[in-house]
């Protein structure tokens, strides 16, 4: 660790002290930064948004990740050959040539590379951006030698002979795209042809042709006859055996579609195929066959012996054997006689030498690719910086700009969350997320469209949760402004306001009392349904006595006058006592002065409301996005915090004007709900003159 020398300067975002880079001579000393005052110590090259080729280039050791090492490296690298370093933080894509400092071997060496590209895009500037530095199609399109070891039929043009030797070798071996976008060769791709020549030629002198020129389409009529005659000697063979295998061995057809399926011939004793008379299927194959073969090679002109035939065999032995050798196929489609004629111009060497003479100008062709690499650095790397030790861009919410980690906007529930992050690996977000302390909507997005899908979580920092669950529908906006299908598959439950806070115990203590009279009133129907079933099994089992054996009727009950007194008496009393219930909380009220009451209902929501609007805001100035960085492969090193204030500006929720609209739809709120709502209310103010000593229950029992 180097030892700091250098003053930084410091600032606030998010709760937490970060370093600021201010100036190019921070950006000089970036290397004497501490890692520890660092936000970030790692971060994956995949899913930001920021150019894939800038990452790749910082990515030096090519494992997928940009470390503070390497950040510092291209730090260092970039002020050796800038002159103005307070540039750097403006991030802008064009780069004045004069500002490339040439003091340096590399600035001089970029410098005049960077002037190349210019002159080599014909124009007369003195800036270059990173749209011309990245063109290298255009760069090198009239270039004749690119210093990348591969040339073009243009490279050749003043050797006729070494320019249709490199189109042979495009269409015969392939090709490798040059830097000005046309296909070529490099030295492996010509030694291959040359070798692929000398082979084919070689395979195609000791080629051996028993019929001449004719035996190709011999071998071909052979082969398609080959399987059926040899059977038809088999046939024959097992009937000059057995006599009796005649209609084992004899040609039988049902259907004429199978007639191809069948014999060549009718198997005889004598074993000679006839010319004559065969399968029709098979007829026009063995003629086919027997007019490519020279005369005399059958003795008979009736037919062919099992003798002859096998000799036929036997003459394409070395023709199937040569065959079977072929080397060089790769140039069979030029032809033999194009093949010589490439072999006997032997361009091979003056090819090489032109590749040589290529690859000679690697250096000062990569030198074009190192301007690239500025330009993509003097543009982006203040970018990177923001997102990497202060999260500039994070904090700010400037409009069109975003960190690099963010994805897009997420639609859902009347809401816009405006924090978005795509999710990597989903098994690491299992329990990671979970610290972030933020309400948190995983969805799984799909783009129809563009054929792709993938995760997100959006931070849900406002508005009320009730219709949030798995399985809800939404539209995601990526940062290019391509809409995807969104839908809910988890939610990390966390307070999202205080507002929503405060209310909601309120909410919590409605839904029990909907519970619970739900539940009552369920019971109550599953009691009656019982006794009603009861009773009618009973009454359908019990069969009425006859008459004549009847029982006389029991005598009624009489009316027992003193029991119902007694049920008056006490339905009274209870009467009495919630009149008197009711008199004696409203006599507290009104001899309460206004302002008291006033300050007993704030004190009774207070003790309601507190605790959990308290609970929610020692949560709230806690959220950390950290954890769900961390979940996506980031090494955040310091708090990521998204307190109330800054949480606010994350999610911005539907709002209606004040509107007197007519519905005549709109469902008109049941009695009972009210009633409810009554008793709620007049049990807490119960309790608050309870609690403040107005009025106390014994007295109104009194």
């Amino acid at each position: 660790m180097k030892k700091e020398t250098h003053e930084w300067q410091y600032c606030s975002l998010g709760g937490v002290i970060r370093v600021k880079i201010a100036s190019g001579d921070d950006l000089v000393h970036l290397g004497e930064l501490d890692q520890k005052y660092w936000t970030v110590l790692s971060c994956p090259v995949s899913d930001l948004q920021m150019d894939k080729n800038t990452l790749d280039l910082l990515d030096t050791d090519k494992d997928g990740r940009i470390k503070v090492h390497e950040v510092v490296s291209a730090a260092n690298w970039l002020c050796s050959v800038i002159k103005d370093k307070d540039l750097i933080l403006k991030g802008e894509d064009v780069l004045a040539i004069d500002n490339i400092d040439c003091s340096s071997e590399e600035g001089a060496r970029l410098h005049d590379s960077a002037l190349r590209i210019l002159k080599n895009l014909g124009l007369e500037k003195t800036a270059i951006s990173v749209a011309e530095a990245s063109d290298s199609v255009a760069i090198f399109k009239n270039t004749v030698l690119n210093g990348d070891g591969v040339i073009v039929p243009s490279t050749a043009a003043s050797d006729m002979e070494a320019k249709k030797a490199i189109e042979d070798c495009i269409s015969s071996v392939g090709s490798v795209i040059d830097r000005c976008g046309e296909a070529g060769v490099n030295t492996e791709l010509v030694e291959t042809f040359y070798v692929a020549c000398a082979d084919y030629a070689e395979w195609m002198d000791s080629r051996a042709l028993p019929y001449g020129a004719a035996t190709a389409d011999a071998y071909s009529a052979f082969e398609a006859v080959k399987a059926k005659v040899e059977d038809y000697f088999t046939r024959c063979k097992l009937l000059s055996y057995d006599p009796a295998a005649a209609s084992a061995v004899a040609v039988s057809v049902d259907k004429i579609d199978e007639i191809s399926s069948c014999p060549i011939a009718r198997p005889e004793s004598d074993g000679v195929l006839p010319f004559k008379g065969l399968n029709p299927a098979w007829q026009a194959a063995f003629d086919r066959l027997v007019s490519l073969l020279p005369q005399g090679t059958f003795a008979s002109s009736e037919g062919v012996t099992e003798a002859e035939w096998n000799a036929v065999v036997s003459s394409f032995g070395p023709y199937c054997a040569w065959t079977g050798s072929k080397k060089g196929s790769q140039v069979e489609a030029l032809g033999i006689d194009e093949v010589k004629a490439v072999l006997s111009s032997n361009k091979k060497q003056a090819l090489l030498d032109l590749i040589a003479e290529d690859k000679a100008l690697e250096q000062e062709s990569n030198s074009i690719d190192d301007v690239k690499k500025l330009m993509l650095f003097y543009r982006d790397f203040a970018r990177l910086l923001d997102n990497y030790i202060i999260f500039d861009d994070f904090y700010k919410r400037v409009p069109g700009r975003r960190a690099i980690f963010e994805a897009g906007r997420l639609y859902i529930d009347q809401r816009c969350c405006d924090l978005c992050v795509r999710v990597s690996d989903m098994g690491q977000h299992a329990d990671m997320a979970k610290l972030s302390g933020m309400f948190l909507i995983y969805c799984k997005c799909v783009s129809k469209t563009l054929g792709k899908a993938m995760d997100i979580v959006a931070v849900m920092t406002d508005g009320d949760t009730e219709d949030l669950r798995p399985g809800k529908n939404g539209v995601f906006f990526d940062c290019d402004g391509r809409d995807w299908d969104a839908t809910v598959t988890k939610i990390v439950d966390n307070p999202i306001s205080i507002k929503q806070a405060f209310w909601s115990p309120y909410r919590k203590f409605w839904e029990f009392c909907v519970g619970l009279i739900n539940k009552s009133a369920a019971d109550k129907d599953a009691k009656m349904m019982s006794e009603m079933q009861a009773k009618a099994t009973q009454a359908a089992n019990s069969a009425p006595a006859a008459a004549s054996s009847a029982e006389p009727a029991t005598k009624a009950q009489a009316f027992d006058i003193a029991k119902f007194a007694g049920i008056f008496a006490a339905l009274g009393m209870a009467l009495g006592y919630i009149g008197s219930f009711l008199t004696s909380i409203v006599t507290g009220i009104k001899t309460t002065p206004p302002l008291q009451l006033l300050l007993i209902i704030l004190v009774l929501m207070l003790v309601i409301s507190g605790p959990s609007c308290f609970i929610a805001w020692s949560k709230l100035r806690k959220r950390n996005l950290g954890p769900v960085l961390n979940a996506n492969g980031w090494a955040i090193n310091s708090k990521v915090l998204v307190n109330i204030v800054f949480g606010a500006k994350l999610t911005s929720v539907a709002k209606y004007p004040k509107l007197k609209i007519f519905d005549p739809y709109r469902q008109k709120s049941s009695a009972w709900k009210w009633i409810l709502g009554a008793v709620v209310l007049v049990l807490a103010v119960l309790v608050t003159l309870q609690l403040c000593g107005v009025v106390t229950i014994i007295t109104i029992c009194r």
